[in-house]
């Protein structure tokens, strides 16, 4: 509190009281008054996040939200289970919190999991993978299961080591600066038409109707020259025999990295932009993402540098060189975002300054086919769901509709074209013969899964919160209440769980079919990150009990990564994941039977006598005396209800009845139920026949399950009519 007086230029400190000593000094104790003290607003950016208590900030688990420093507020902590947090707030706080959100319901919000992480590779070195990337969602989903299902459920090879860098093999010897590898001219079409298959929808650097022979050109000369243009041609074979001859490959990207780099100390060109994003694929296939990384971040640069990412710059160069301009700056877009969104990283290029059209439309305004635009429309979208929700750590179902909104847009734009060019492979060229349009086509083929799992994983990313959510709740639920409750899918964040789930299914069996049909080349980087997280989710789903179906999908998935395992080192890592994963699922639903069973059996045990007891002396019947034995509750104990003397009038016979009915082990069984819309019977009380023990007996039935009738088709004076069956 502060002293405000008349005349003083600023404001003073005061001891407190009514009127201050300061103003009694100065004779002025009927003007004394206190002000409060003027704090300053906080920005946007700094109010706390998690400070309402309202129902409908959905608390997630502990096990698997941990608050960064950044993030450090005077909020109630969560509790372990998904409930609602903990409501121990000021009364002024908790009246403002309710107020500014009590038009929000309960189902709206959900948080999402801070899974950034430095994990280490096979080296022990360290490398940040961020919240979107699938190795985070595994690490997400280990700890879970560990901590609460198997904490050997994953074995230490694929859990401890998270990242694969592949280094050069022993046999290969690298080559002098000097040395120029020998090329096979008659070998050069085939090579890049699988660097065309295996690039398809994910860059387009070239003229396909110049390019083959541009490269048998340069083959054919005596002594090639050593500058960016030799660098791309000699990368574009690597990767072409990456699969067939790794030696070969190996031989081919060595030159052409080395010529690409000994070029950056002269003029950026359009061969530096393809000569460096060539180097990051090759080593992305190669299972060395850190280094295509940063060797992208080159190309990414070198764009920017010659004006790739204005359109009008590009126009300059006249119509074609327009053309393979803009489409060069989409290449590095789309490369660029693949391997922000797979490795959790900010991406290198941004569309901020960018005049290049994403979008090609024909005349009647329908949209052009084109891979590598669907392919940009989609990752930029799955862009935007990582500003939107993972960087803000929190997601709401309004948020959750408009980002659904968008890629149901690029749905009905795409989802028919992509499917059919899957299940088809396109309708090739005329002009070609039988063995080149096969090749077109899966060419055409491969690009369209590549698009496709880019849009499912999409999906399943903007609502994985939502599945991790429901995973932590059905796990920490006993089963008679998850039965009962987590069984509906009614709820906003159910529905989007199965969404989740539904997608990952919807990649996996995408991608068996592209198996079975048999592709030539089984380094595919993209498909292998999207299905491993399409593993994962689908694991998640059988582990939680969605759905006991999932366990096929999730062999299914298995059995495309080992496909791919062949020559890729991450894809059999992913492997063992998934199947460690599975094999935890099955066990964990096969012993929550087995204690489900055991339940319902000792419930049996209490009305038969089905197993025996622990304590059968403590449950034994005396041998003598008239006795009522019977199951009370859990206790298995035994109630004698002795003969009284005739001098001991006992309990009435409402009471009694009473007594019966609560001793009985059929005391809750509901008769009614077998009743086939007969008449309850009624009972009627007689006086015991010795005066001993009462005796209740059922008019005109026996008493037997409460009278119920076993054969009610005999009702009719014991006929059947069975005329209408004649």
């Amino acid at each position: 509190m502060q002293s405000d007086t008349d005349g003083l230029p600023h404001l003073l400190k005061c001891d407190g009281l009514t009127p201050c000593s300061y103003c009694k000094r100065r004779r002025r104790a009927d003007t004394c008054h206190f002000s409060p003290t003027i704090r300053r607003r906080r920005r946007r950016s700094e109010q706390p996040r998690e400070l309402s208590p309202s129902p409908s900030v959905v608390a997630a688990p502990s096990s698997y939200i941990r608050p960064t420093p950044a993030t450090r507020t005077p909020t109630p902590t969560p509790t372990p289970t998904p409930t609602a947090p903990n409501l121990a707030v000021s009364a002024p706080t908790a009246q403002a919190s309710f107020t500014r959100h009590s038009d929000v319901s309960a189902e709206e919000e959900a948080d999402v999991p801070r899974d950034a992480r430095l994990i280490c590779d096979t080296q022990g070195r360290l490398a940040f993978i961020g919240d979107c990337a699938p190795l985070s969602l595994f690490q997400t989903v280990r700890q879970i299961v560990t901590s609460r299902v198997d904490p050997h459920a994953f074995a230490p090879e694929t859990s401890r080591t998270s990242m694969l860098e592949n280094i050069i093999s022993d046999s290969i010897v690298p080559l002098g600066a000097t040395e120029e590898p020998s090329v096979d001219p008659s070998r050069v079409r085939g090579l890049v038409a699988t660097f065309l298959t295996v690039t398809s929808g994910l860059v387009d650097l070239f003229d396909t109707t110049t390019l083959v022979h541009e490269i048998q050109s340069w083959a054919s000369q005596a002594a090639r020259p050593a500058d960016v243009t030799s660098a791309v041609h000699y990368l574009v074979l690597a990767i072409g025999s990456q699969c067939e001859d790794e030696q070969t490959a190996a031989t081919y990207f060595l030159r052409g990295k080395h010529l690409a780099l000994a070029a950056l100390g002269g003029n950026l060109s359009v061969g530096t932009v393809q000569s460096f994003i060539l180097t990051a694929l090759y080593m992305l296939r190669a299972c060395q993402i850190n280094a295509a990384y940063l060797f992208f971040g080159i190309a990414a640069r070198a764009a920017y540098s010659i004006g790739l990412h204005r359109t009008e710059v590009n126009s300059r160069f006249g119509p074609e060189i327009h053309t393979r301009r803009d489409r060069l700056w989409k290449s590095v877009r789309v490369l660029d975002l693949y391997l922000s969104i797979s490795m959790g990283r900010p991406p290198a290029a941004a569309d901020a300054d960018c005049s290049v059209s994403y979008h090609s439309v024909h005349t009647d305004g329908t949209e052009r086919y084109d891979l590598l635009n669907a392919s940009a429309q989609i990752l930029s979208m799955v862009e935007r769901i990582i500003w939107q929700v993972y960087s803000r750590r929190k997601i709401s179902l309004q948020l959750t509709e408009g980002i659904s909104r968008e890629l149901r847009c690029w749905s009905r734009r795409w989802l028919a074209m992509l499917l059919r060019t899957v299940e088809s492979g396109g309708d090739g060229e005329d002009n070609q013969d039988e063995e080149a349009n096969q090749v077109s086509r899966e060419r055409e083929r491969t690009g369209a899964c590549q698009v496709l799992s880019s849009y499912y994983y999409g999906v399943m990313l903007i609502s994985r919160p939502f599945l991790m959510y429901e995973l932590c709740k059905r796990l920490s639920e006993p089963s008679t209440v998850r039965s009962t409750e987590t069984s509906s899918s009614g709820s906003g964040r159910a529905k989007l769980a199965n969404a989740c789930i539904d997608a990952a299914t919807l990649m996996i069996g995408l991608i068996s079919d592209f198996v079975e049909r048999g592709p030539t080349d089984r380094r595919m980087p993209l498909i292998v990150s999207w299905l491993f997280a399409s593993s994962l989710v689908v694991g998640v789903g059988l582990l939680g009990d969605f759905s006991r179906s999932l366990e096929k999908a999730l062999g299914t998935s298995i059995s495309s990564l080992e496909f791919f395992a062949q020559h890729d080192a991450h894809a059999a890592q992913y492997a063992r994941i998934a199947t460690s994963l599975r094999t935890c699922a099955k066990t964990h639903l096969e012993q929550r039977d087995v204690a489900e069973r055991q339940r319902v059996a000792a419930d049996s045990t209490q009305l038969f006598g089905l197993l025996p007891s622990a304590h059968p002396s403590s449950n034994s019947c005396p041998a003598g005396g008239d006795t009522i034995c019977s199951e009370s509750g859990n206790s298995g104990g035994c109630r004698q209800v002795e003969a009284r003397a005739h001098g001991d009038p006992g309990p009435g016979p409402e009471e009694l009845a009473q007594q019966w009915a609560e001793a009985g082990p059929f005391g809750d069984f509901d008769p009614a139920i077998f009743s086939f819309d007969m008449p309850p019977p009624t009972t009627t009380f007689r006086g015991p026949p010795q005066g001993d023990v009462h005796v209740y007996v059922h008019d005109g039935q026996d008493q037997v399950f409460g009278a119920i009738n076993m054969f009610p088709l005999f009702d009719g004076n014991s006929h059947i009519d069975l005329a209408h069956l004649l």
